[in-house]
């Protein structure tokens, strides 16, 4: 189980066209589901996560690490995978996707000098490696940036 498949427990939420504070009839009337008085009956109730001026949960815990929002997410694919390809033929991110050399692009693919060329290919993708553009022209295939 991950964070990201935590849910509520079924029918413990409640949607948000419920009607509150519309009589006894309604099953939520008089105090509308707050109790009898208390803080948390009133107006102005404490923001979540308050612990009354105790320090906090998410301030007693220590902050680690950083997370860049611009950095690029770049799919690197070895030279050797390309040996899919038929001799001679345009090598794009379209065509890598169409035999399931790579499945989502994200923010572009390089190619790595990784394993051994057997096909001269014309390459067109967002970066190569020196030794993925040594591989591919000395099959005489172009690797070309785009």
């Amino acid at each position: 189980m991950n964070l990201s498949e935590l849910r509520p427990a079924k029918g413990s939420k409640q949607g948000d066209k419920f009607r509150r504070g519309r009589g006894h009839g309604s099953g939520n009337g008089k105090t509308a589901g707050k109790g009898h008085k208390g803080q948390k009956a009133r107006s102005g109730a404490p923001r979540t996560g308050f612990e009354g001026g105790q320090m906090p949960l998410y301030r007693r815990l220590p902050k680690r690490g950083f997370h860049n929002r611009n950095t690029k997410e770049i799919i690197a694919v070895n030279v050797d995978m390309l040996n899919r390809f038929e001799d001679g033929a345009d090598v794009t991110v379209e065509s890598m996707m169409e035999l399931g050399i790579i499945s989502n692009p994200k923010d572009g693919v390089k190619i790595l000098g990784n394993g051994e060329l057997t096909k001269k290919l014309n390459v067109k993708v967002s970066a190569f490696s020196e030794s993925a553009i040594e591989k591919i022209k000395a099959l005489g295939g172009n690797a070309e940036v785009i």
